[in-house]
């Protein structure tokens, strides 16, 4: 392993941990805590076969409301862009494979509540809230661009995770256990320089985001 990415692995472990603690407030109140969701979240993910780096992008995909300080002020009653807050951190050790999947996780939930009628009534409350701040169900054109998207399938299936991970007291493997899955999925930023921040918040202009 790079010598520089146990630093990385360090501090995306804290931050998990902190979140044991952390409930999602106010409008955006889910019934199990933040880790409890992320761990949910990628076990669902593995009991469906998907790939490491799917896991690790269901286990971080929310990792953004927590991302600082700033984030964390900003209260319910406007869109955080969580989606897009940690890829430059995340950015220094993963690739395209989890990355993207957690970018879109919030623009295939708005491509869903368009293309499945029936998928608003499955939302949780603060969901649905969330969803009136992010730009509401797309519309058609931008479904066609967002179903082209390479990384659209796995945005698509973590976002159903994302909706079943709200359990109270469901057994899930330990965060350590999963820490040790991210070890096998990072990887160095290949002839980025120290860029890679900026390589992937340059991404949110490409087209369709969740915002």
């Amino acid at each position: 392993m790079n010598a520089a990415l146990p630093p990385l692995m360090d501090r995306i472990g804290h931050m998990l941990a902190r979140q044991a603690d952390r409930a999602y407030e106010g409008q955006r109140t889910e019934s199990v805590s933040a880790l409890a969701h992320a761990l949910q979240c990628a076990q669902l993910a593995e009991w469906a076969g998907a790939s490491n780096s799917l896991v690790a992008a269901a286990l971080l995909h929310d990792i953004g409301h927590f991302a600082d300080d700033e984030v964390m002020s900003l209260g319910d009653a406007v869109d955080d862009e969580h989606e897009l807050r940690a890829l430059p951190l995340l950015a220094e050790g993963f690739g395209p494979a989890v990355l993207e999947p957690i970018r879109l996780h919030v623009a295939a939930k708005r491509y869903l509540v368009a293309a499945e009628p029936a998928y608003l009534s499955t939302l949780s409350p603060a969901s649905v809230h969330s969803l009136m701040l992010q730009g509401g169900p797309m519309r058609p054109d931008e479904c066609e661009a967002f179903a082209a998207r390479p990384h659209a399938a796995d945005a698509i299936a973590l976002r159903r995770w994302d909706d079943l991970a709200k359990e109270p007291g469901r057994p899930t493997p330990s965060l350590d256990y999963y820490l040790a899955l991210l070890a096998e999925v990072v990887q160095p930023p290949a002839g980025l320089g120290g860029r890679s921040g900026q390589r992937v918040a340059s991404l949110d202009h490409e087209g369709v985001v969740g915002r």
